[in-house]
């Protein structure tokens, strides 16, 4: 398998108001986007070129959401699972690169 493009973990991942992990994982690896609990288990996946992901104006800077077949999840990347000296806000704006570079799209 080859090197992940993009992977997080740490993360707390919601659908809206309804908290799925506190300590999830996100990882961009052979063109998929999966988000991951913190046992490893999948709660959901899709091919990265369907994937949208953005950074909402009404939130905190750590916070990123992606839309997957559909479903929409929000994201809070928090620098625990962050290289050294990142801060949440830029592994948030990490992830959406990452999701557009992935998928072949720019800006």
């Amino acid at each position: 398998m080859a090197e992940p493009e993009f992977t997080a973990t740490g993360v707390r991942i919601a659908k809206w108001l309804r908290s799925l992990t506190r300590a999830g994982q996100v990882r961009i690896s052979d063109g998929r986007l999966q988000l991951l609990t913190s046992y490893g288990s999948e709660i959901d996946s899709a091919p990265v070129r369907s994937v949208r992901a953005s950074r909402p104006w009404f939130a905190p800077e750590d916070r990123a959401l992606a839309r997957l077949d559909g479903k929409r999840y929000l994201l809070t990347l928090g620098a625990s699972g962050s290289p050294p000296g990142e801060t949440g806000g830029a592994a948030a704006r990490r992830f959406v690169e990452a999701v557009r570079r992935a998928a072949g799209r720019s800006g």
